[in-house]
């Protein structure tokens, strides 16, 4: 009987320890892309799978928290706009806002809500947060035509807004959103596994995060009244997302360059370490969740 010798070439996939200090390894992510699909559709079908209004819910958050940000901030306080109407003002700031905090509260307890998962099924961990991020842009895309729907209706009521040549690069400040939000979820998540108490602060400081990152108020307005708290807003990498997003789709504000190189250097930056944070965590989470 004659016995052939296995080579490495029999093998479809080889399954070895992660040494590699940093390794992001997206040819193997590609590899799992179907897997990938499969969560962003989990992501999308079950959230909302056993309420009355289903969907509906991306679009009554937006609208309702706009319209109580335009009470509270625009007829109580006295926050102008200027020319844009502040509900308008408001929807814009919110809507990418939301997709923000979507993806980092949605990634930030990957490992506790996937470890079931994780410690019966070898896949690359990193799909599970890039999923929630993908899956979030169908959210923003609903939340995103609602503004556009009331953008339309105040421009034919007369209201002086328009677009600004630079809105054919809105797409890279969703990307850049996107990414933030994913570099930040990442390491929150990875924190979380040793320090819980990381999961009960999330909630507080989002909303801490909302109100220094110029959601509900042109940056313009704390340069002029409170020039001594700028750096909270000159320092958040959120706050020139949001003011450049109603710069280009409302022409009102301002776009800094060099706000946006700042922005992109820490996105890019949070996210790496978010993934060195996370591709550490995977190795021995399982012991601590």
């Amino acid at each position: 009987m004659n016995y052939q010798k296995s080579t490495d070439n029999d093998w479809l996939f080889e399954i070895t320890p992660k040494n590699k200090f940093f390794s992001l390894n997206l040819k193997e992510v590609w590899q799992y892309r179907d897997l990938l699909f499969l969560f962003v559709k989990r992501d999308v079908v079950t959230v909302y799978k056993q309420t009355v209004l289903g969907p509906l819910w991306y679009l009554i958050q937006p609208l309702f928290t706009s319209i109580t940000f335009t009470i509270i901030f625009n007829n109580l306080a006295g926050i102008s706009t200027g020319t844009v109407p502040p509900f308008l003002f408001n929807l814009a700031g919110i809507t990418i806002w939301n997709y923000f905090t979507a993806c980092l509260t949605g990634t930030s307890n990957t490992f506790g809500a996937n470890a079931g998962i994780f410690g019966k099924v070898y896949f690359p961990r990193i799909i599970v947060p890039i999923s929630i991020v993908v899956s979030n842009l169908l959210k923003f895309g609903i939340q995103f035509f609602i503004f556009i729907a009331f953008y339309i209706y105040y421009y034919f009521q007369g209201a002086a807004i328009s677009l600004n040549g630079w809105c054919l690069l809105f797409p890279v400040l969703i990307v850049l959103m996107g990414v933030l939000g994913l570099g930040l979820g990442m390491i929150i998540s990875s924190l979380v596994t040793k320090y819980r108490d990381f999961s009960y602060l999330l909630g507080f400081g989002v909303q801490l995060l909302m109100y220094v990152s110029a959601v509900v108020y042109p940056m313009a307005l704390v340069q002029q009244k409170m020039p001594d708290y700028v750096w909270l807003i000159k320092y958040n990498p959120l706050a020139y997302i949001i003011e450049t997003t109603r710069y280009m789709l409302l022409n009102v504000g301002e776009m800094t360059v060099l706000g946006l190189v700042y922005t992109f250097v820490v996105t890019i930056v949070l996210f790496l370490v978010g993934v060195l944070f996370f591709n550490k965590t995977e190795k021995s989470f399982i012991d601590t969740v």
